[in-house]
């Protein structure tokens, strides 16, 4: 990793002094007291012309100032110590509250126009924007007056926002001990994490006990936070007229209950799938059963690769290349622009994301790149959200551009089989291929069934608040250990430590992103039943896939689903992405049996 890997975050601005950011935030407000002055009192009686420049003044605002947003959230993101960037975070909180303060009527008056003239939502002058209208209008019925949802962004700053941060802020900063080779080492969160899959078996047991006892010693505070936040949500859905905690969600993410349900169901039904693999993997290792710290356990006789920098972009430019070259051309272009920050260190946040670029038609990427195959999986997930925005980017206006978090995830997933696609073509031996689809099935395992289990578990915190006990930290661990063994059973032997593993998912604490977690599942199964689609149908496949990610939030998920053939309301087609886990499985049960490890 001699090249270097801080991304360059000067693109997205004209000026990078902290003060000039800071008069560009203010510009964002005062615009949007331009926009307020302008429209104000006036939406609900716009004809479809007026609607439509309505529409498309309001991204034009947020478009242009999208720059210095991006530019103070991700400076913190790499680095919560720099006292430039804690600044400027708290620059873009506060404008970024008060630009919504003003804008807050928009939405109000936008939707009372719906729903005095429904008729416009099929008006051929927004024919452009007709399902997002559809959305607009199916809110319109939770929506509390322009003064409460001025007071509703007022409390979630010193409110859910600031639980949030302190959690980001508090995991960032964290550092642990670990002994390493007869030395104790002092390590970042975005380091130590990579010991979690060391072929030393007693260091990866090391890391995880001393990750999570480290974490457990702050239950006060992790309790604290979670609690406020799924009550301050309850409070929500009660003053909103939600009937049920997930349904915010699912207007959120553009899909119906009945949808998440059958998915949930198949999820449920196919544990045992999940449990055969982790019982063949306990044999690979030699084990009777599998401890939580060989989840992500290499195999014995797989080639420890170490990947460097070059070695990884070269992988995955060449994966996503097999499918189509401008898919190819994208990612790289990612590397070559350094929209890349991948070095480890402390006050890094934890995991990784890509942050879409609209205006800039890219995005960027986080991730704490430590050169194991695991971290070159996240770079191909990851550069696959990039190459969603790019092609979205190019065909959306930003009202239609960013997809629900269940298609969101469409072109990450199917970026990791790609790159699982190229890894099996270059392997050597039945060993090396039988590494990679254990990562595969690793991988696959932890988004579709372990995030499965916290799907419930989440929703036990709310019943839990309904019925009236009280969420401290040993109870909030007890939840989520429930939904926890419910999934795993009796494959994985659990260190007491493990029950503070709800600490650190940072998801649970994002303001006003609730039940964030059935998305990963939706879209794991989802894009294993399209890449079913893609084994069988080839290059015809490829421009149904560019028209999928290319159409951003303007068609749902059932729509795009059902343009390849699929209705994701049967348990029937999320089976079909469990069958192709099968596939997967059974190719590693085969090549274990040729080793004689099964």
């Amino acid at each position: 990793m001699a090249e270097p890997i801080r991304w360059d975050l000067s693109q997205l601005v004209k000026d990078t002094d902290a003060d000039s950011i800071i008069s560009e935030l203010d510009r964002l407000v005062a615009d949007a007291v331009k926009f307020r002055n302008k429209y104000q009192g006036n939406i609900t009686g716009l004809d479809a012309a007026g609607a439509l420049s309505f529409l498309e003044e309001r991204d034009d605002l947020y478009v242009r100032h999208e720059g210095p947003v991006m530019f103070a959230q991700l400076l913190y993101a790499a680095d919560s110590t720099n006292p430039v960037a804690k600044r400027l975070n708290d620059a873009v909180r506060k404008a970024g509250t008060r630009a919504g303060q003003e804008m807050a009527f928009s939405d109000i008056e936008f939707g009372e126009l719906l729903k005095k003239r429904p008729e416009l939502v099929n008006d051929p002058v927004l024919k452009e924007y007709h399902h997002y209208l559809e959305k607009v209008l199916a809110r319109v019925p939770h929506l509390l007056s322009e003064s409460e949802e001025k007071l509703v962004m007022a409390k979630d700053q010193n409110g859910v926002d600031a639980w949030s941060q302190l959690q980001q802020d508090w995991l960032s900063t964290r550092t642990f001990k670990l002994g390493i080779d007869g030395e104790i080492k002092e390590l970042a969160y975005g380091e130590i994490i990579s010991y979690y899959s060391d072929p030393d078996r007693e260091k990866r047991r090391g890391a995880n006990s001393v990750v999570y006892s480290e974490l457990g010693k702050d239950d006060i505070l992790w309790s604290s936070a979670i609690r406020s936040i799924c009550s301050d949500h309850l409070h929500m859905c009660e003053w909103r007229g939600y009937s049920r905690p997930v349904e915010p969600s699912l207007l959120d993410n553009d899909v119906d209950a009945a949808a998440i349900d059958a998915l949930m169901n198949v999820m449920r039904k196919s544990a045992p799938i999940y449990r055969r693999y982790l019982k063949l993997k306990a044999k690979l290792l030699g084990l009777e059963v599998l401890g939580n710290w060989d989840l992500q356990a290499p195999l014995p006789g797989a080639p420890d690769t170490k990947y460097d920098w070059s070695r990884s972009r070269d992988l995955v430019t060449k994966a996503y290349r097999s499918f189509d070259p401008q898919f190819a051309s994208w990612a790289d272009e990612m590397y070559a622009r350094s929209h890349i920050d991948a070095e480890p260190r402390k006050g890094k946040a934890s995991g990784a994301f890509c942050s879409y670029w609209y205006s800039g038609k890219s995005a960027y990427v986080l991730q704490s790149f430590n050169g194991r195959r695991s971290d070159v999986y996240t770079q191909a997930h990851e550069l696959g959200h990039a190459i969603h925005a790019y092609l979205a980017s190019r065909a959306q206006k930003l009202s239609n551009f960013s997809a629900g978090s269940c298609i969101a995830e469409t072109g990450s997933i199917f970026g990791e089989l790609l790159l699982t696609d190229q890894l099996l073509k270059d392997a050597s031996s039945g060993a090396e291929q039988l590494a990679v689809l254990d990562t595969v099935w690793e991988e696959f395992g932890m988004a579709a069934f372990q995030v499965s289990a916290r799907y419930h578990f989440e929703q036990s915190m709310y019943d839990a608040i309904k019925a009236g006990r009280f969420l401290d930290g040993e109870t909030v661990a007890a939840l989520w250990t429930k939904a926890r063994d419910d999934v795993y059973g009796d494959a994985v032997e659990w260190l007491p430590e493990m029950k503070w593993e709800w600490t650190m998912k940072m998801h649970y604490y994002i303001p006003n992103y609730r039940f964030y977690n059935y998305p990963y599942v939706f879209a794991q199964l989802f894009v294993y039943a399209l890449y079913k689609l893609y084994q069988e149908q080839g290059p015809a496949f490829v421009p149904k896939m560019k028209a999928l990610l290319s159409a951003g939030s303007s068609r749902s998920p059932a729509q795009l689903a059902k343009d390849q053939g699929f209705d994701i309301t049967t348990e029937g087609f999320w089976q079909k992405g469990i069958d192709q886990a099968v596939v997967f499985l059974e190719r590693m049960e085969s090549l274990a049996g040729e080793r004689g490890g099964a």
